[in-house]
């Protein structure tokens, strides 16, 4: 089973952020999200990955350098979604291949998903669900029918892409080499051409893009309390909404309130902290107050 992560975007909708290290390697939980899909992805019986960067992408070469099965691709020029992939194909195998975005933290069943994809035969299928914020594409009987149907808009039959799929590499040989150009684009032009696109609904399982500091935001509250179920390869158990990786380094008389989660970060003498999340080396200082924030450096 082979898979493919894509990581090159620029993640302009977490600026300033991104200004200090690509989306994928934001940490959940402290725990690079890059690293943790990998770990899913081959605990999912994945024994070939490629994952593709471009921006800061010096960063995604080191946090992946030396781990088995998997293979980096960097891009020295844009190629978006659908020219990664077409980049790729020199080093995917003849057998499907799953594709899932970079940025996303989600309970999809990889093998599933896989599985339905073989059992449907189409050459693509793509992971859906309800989710009124991103709903675009219209399915209509286990089958994608148009990503851009207005009559289906406005009769609310739309659904929204997840960012996991399915796709035979051969699929992917058309489009042209070496040039940006975005995959739904590409499975547009295989709609016109009369190729089926199935549709796998995955309505009960959770999901979040992490697009933005609130959906990150959002995302560590729902983990830390509880409510938003956790991967076992963060190995919390959420039993209390505080984490903090090194408890030396906390000053005296420091305040938690609600939820936090706190890397290996320097926090001053009565600091005050407050559903917000301190990434690795940050630096609070002695009496600050941190509520509902993203805190870097």
């Amino acid at each position: 089973m082979q898979a493919m992560i894509l990581a090159a975007g620029f993640g302009t909708r977490l600026l300033p952020y991104t200004l200090v290290r690509p989306k994928p390697l934001f940490p959940i939980l402290n725990q690079s999200l890059l690293l943790l899909t990998i770990q899913r992805l081959q605990q999912a019986g994945c024994d070939h990955i490629v994952v593709n960067c471009h921006y800061l992408r010096e960063q995604i070469v080191c946090a992946l350098h030396g781990i088995p099965g998997v293979v980096v691709q960097e891009e020295t020029s844009v190629l978006g979604t659908g020219g990664g992939l077409r980049l790729a194909l020199g080093q995917l195998r003849d057998e499907p291949v799953l594709v899932t975005n970079g940025d996303i933290y989600h309970t999809i069943d990889y093998q599933r998903l896989y599985q339905d994809h073989k059992r449907k035969g189409a050459p693509v299928t793509m992971a859906m669900h309800d989710f009124p914020r991103f709903n675009t594409v219209a399915v209509r009987d286990g089958r994608i029918y148009s990503f851009d149907d207005r009559a289906d808009r406005a009769k609310g039959g739309l659904l929204a892409f997840t960012g996991l799929h399915v796709v035979e590499p051969a699929m992917l040989a058309g489009i042209p080499a070496e040039e940006e150009y975005s995959i739904i684009d590409w499975y547009r032009h295989l709609l016109q051409q009369g190729q089926p696109i199935a549709a796998i609904r995955v309505d009960d399982c959770f999901w979040t893009d992490m697009g933005t500091v609130e959906d990150y935001l959002a995302l560590h509250a729902g983990l830390l309390t509880g409510k938003i179920p956790v991967w076992p390869e963060l190995e919390w158990s959420a039993k209390r909404p505080f984490l903090v990786a090194d408890q030396e380094k906390m000053g005296s008389g420091l305040v938690l309130r609600d939820w936090v989660c706190v890397g290996d970060a320097v926090i001053g003498k009565n600091a005050h902290l407050q559903r917000s999340v301190v990434w690795d080396e940050a630096m609070i200082a002695e009496g600050r107050r941190i509520v509902d924030q993203l805190v870097v450096q």
